[in-house]
């Protein structure tokens, strides 16, 4: 699980991994690789992001991790192990009869404080941990896997959203306890300019933290005001308005599948394809010939 050089972590970790694909976005950096199989891997890292690591496929035999933060682990690396490394604790690895395929999201630190400041009253206070069994965060990282595999780059709002739930689980199971206050909703003119906002930029790039600003909320306190709200995400609300813009932008031109995703916002036209068939059963191409 070495990070690679796009994602700007120290790292001194050989053999290294392969294949290495790498997406950015506002709030972080997703990364995804493969190790061939090594009989010893040794080295240490250090970055200056909260990274979530996530063994997908295979693993080690043995697994020894001290850590500058007082962590310290012993035993095997399993498929689905989910580790966690706060930013800028110092991690010295040793990997024993390794074979792996592992994805990592690292989360910029003033961006998750944001997220969490209204839950957790105070800085991230997320210890480290190595292989632990967590099938929600080893799903969610396999999503970002799988999207990238799917559209080869990362929706901006996608991400945002999927890490914004990553954030929150991690400071809920692992964090400090704290008794989040329920949910203000937004008031009427924040509704009315966020939904101006959205309809004006439908077929640019959207991001969760740029709407929040809008409204001077912080990206968590904005999700969690829209949707209590309007009994949706941002992300839902976004794909909404996209959908019914396709829709009307068909009906009167006759675009390619990938000419009106990119007049309604999606960078890759199968993802477009998969979202507009979930809303209205049906696929784009055949609303454009009907």
């Amino acid at each position: 699980m070495d990070p690679g050089p796009e994602a700007g972590y120290v790292r001194m970790l050989e053999p290294r991994s392969e294949a290495w694909r790498s997406a950015a976005w506002g709030m972080g950096i997703f990364d995804t690789a493969r190790r061939p199989f090594a009989a010893l891997v040794e080295g240490r890292m250090r970055t200056p992001q909260h990274l979530l690591l996530v063994t997908l496929r295979g693993g080690a035999r043995r697994l020894e991790v001290t850590t500058e933060c007082g962590h310290r682990y012993d035993g095997a690396d399993r498929a689905g192990a989910v580790s966690f490394v706060p930013a800028h604790c110092g991690r010295h690895l040793r990997m024993h009869g390794v074979r792996s395929e592992w994805a990592s999201i690292a989360f910029r630190p003033e961006a998750m404080d944001a997220i969490l400041g209204a839950d957790a009253r105070g800085p991230l206070a997320i210890a480290a941990f190595t292989n632990v069994e967590d099938g929600f965060l080893a799903g969610l990282v396999g999503e970002f896997r799988r999207h990238l595999d799917e559209d080869g780059t990362l929706d901006p709002l996608y991400a945002d959203s999927m890490g914004i739930a990553a954030a929150r689980y991690l400071a809920r199971r692992f964090g400090r306890p704290a008794t989040p206050a329920p949910a203000a909703k937004l008031a009427p003119w924040q509704l009315r300019r966020i939904e101006a906002l959205v309809e004006a930029r439908l077929g640019e790039e959207i991001r969760i933290a740029e709407l929040a600003a809008a409204i001077g909320l912080s990206a968590g306190h904005f999700h969690r005001a829209f949707r209590a709200t309007t009994g949706k995400t941002p992300l839902a609300h976004v794909t909404e308005a996209r959908i019914r813009r396709a829709i009307g932008i068909a009906a009167t031109e006759p675009l390619s599948v990938a000419e009106l995703a990119l007049r309604v916002g999606f960078a890759s036209p199968s993802h477009f394809a998969r979202l507009f068939r979930r809303a209205t059963g049906v696929a784009p191409s055949r609303l454009r010939r009907g």
